[in-house]
């Protein structure tokens, strides 16, 4: 197969890992002609890092004519509004999570790539990694039974620290613990047990702003307001009948993750689908905690691959795994959960998703093509 060129549109912290991978383990599927950003230098400094040819701005990107996939690594607020921009240019578009920040906007990208007959994909693609995907072979091969529930759990510390450049995004819709750390847990789920069919939650804040702690940060002792809920809990009904619940936060300190799914026969614990490799575990009846090697390749640090599943993509005619309609049924999974605090009831859902087709057993190590 040829190498589909990539164009990135900004170069901000998570770019690194993403240049660093489709540069790298994955470049035998893309080849990154060019990056973005509205600070130019900052363009030019990740160019240099990783050899990327072009320094273009954001509309000789889009005019391209040889680039067929933009990456879409802007702040929340700017995903709908880029992804649309893309899709009018005539490219696939891949973005980071959140996918948008209402439905509406969701909802006109998809209709818009669909009639244009493009791709669009979204973050989090830690589910095609080895971790993940060793317990949906698990699963599916009826290692714990029937799955009838789940638990997960993230607890992470504010951004009161003041330290990552963009730590007011955070503390806004978008960065909340739901939509910014949520779509790995949500995703996981889906691709574990299927869609979601109805919601429920609170959704809390224990302050209304945050005072800069750290003296390194420039914003030291500044007063930030927190915009955002940010200590939710949700239960989650599955149409397959499974019920999971989900504790999400980022009130105090820490990094507290946790995953399992309970069934019949077992209790399979996930490894962080933050990451893409992990320990996987089942606790068998007889009480016995076994470990289970990895069935799939991608242990390490993976993100690219959806972006490299959808080149695969493109070229095969195949449906993408990290695809836009999954993340849109994410996106549908946490408003419903705000929705649900708000209105004190049961939300749901409109949306559904097949799961994800697994990775076959056998996949080279770098290889997505299958």
């Amino acid at each position: 197969m040829r190498k589909v060129k990539v164009g990135v549109i900004g170069t901000g912290m998570i770019s690194t890992v993403y240049l660093k991978n489709l540069t790298g383990m994955l470049d035998h599927i893309v080849e990154v002609k060019a990056v973005a950003d509205m600070v130019p230098e900052l363009a030019q400094k990740k160019a240099d890092e990783f050899g990327v040819p072009n320094v273009y701005t954001v509309e000789e990107l889009l005019a391209d004519p040889e680039i067929e996939i933009v990456l879409n690594l802007t702040a929340p607020a700017a995903h709908a509004p880029l992804n649309l921009r893309a899709l009018e240019a005539g490219k696939h578009v891949y973005t980071e999570k959140p996918f948008a920040l209402n439905r509406e906007d969701a909802d006109e990208v998809l209709a818009l790539a669909e009639s244009k007959n493009l791709l669009v994909g979204c973050a989090p693609d830690t589910f095609l990694g080895a971790g993940i995907q060793t317990c949906v072979k698990l699963i599916n091969d009826g290692w714990i039974g029937t799955p009838y529930g789940a638990s997960a759990t993230i607890i992470m510390g504010n951004a009161a620290g003041g330290m990552h450049p963009n730590f007011r995004n955070f503390l806004k819709l978008g960065g909340d613990p739901i939509m910014d750390m949520g779509p790995y847990y949500l995703t996981a789920l889906i691709a574990l047990l299927g869609p979601v069919q109805r919601v429920t939650g609170s959704a809390r804040q224990l302050q209304q702003e945050v005072v800069v702690a750290n003296p390194k940060s420039p914003a030291f002792g500044q007063t930030v307001p927190v915009e955002a809920p940010t200590n939710v809990s949700a239960v989650l009904d599955f149409h397959s009948g499974a019920v999971a619940t989900l504790q999400a936060a980022k009130e105090a300190f820490g990094y507290s993750p946790r995953l399992e799914v309970y069934g019949t026969e077992g209790i399979l614990y996930v490894p962080d689908p933050n990451f893409f490799g992990g320990a996987v575990s089942i606790q068998f009846p007889n009480g016995q905690t076994k470990e289970i090697p990895h069935s799939h390749p991608y242990a390490e640090e993976g993100r690219g691959m959806g972006v490299a599943d959808m080149a695969y993509a493109i070229q095969s005619g195949r449906p993408n795994r990290a695809s836009g309609e999954l993340a849109r049924h994410v996106l549908d999974i946490s408003l419903g959960i705000f929705e649900a605090s708000q209105q004190e009831r049961h939300i749901h859902l409109e949306s559904t998703v097949e799961r994800p087709a697994p990775l076959p057993l056998g996949l080279k190590y770098n290889m997505l093509d299958l």
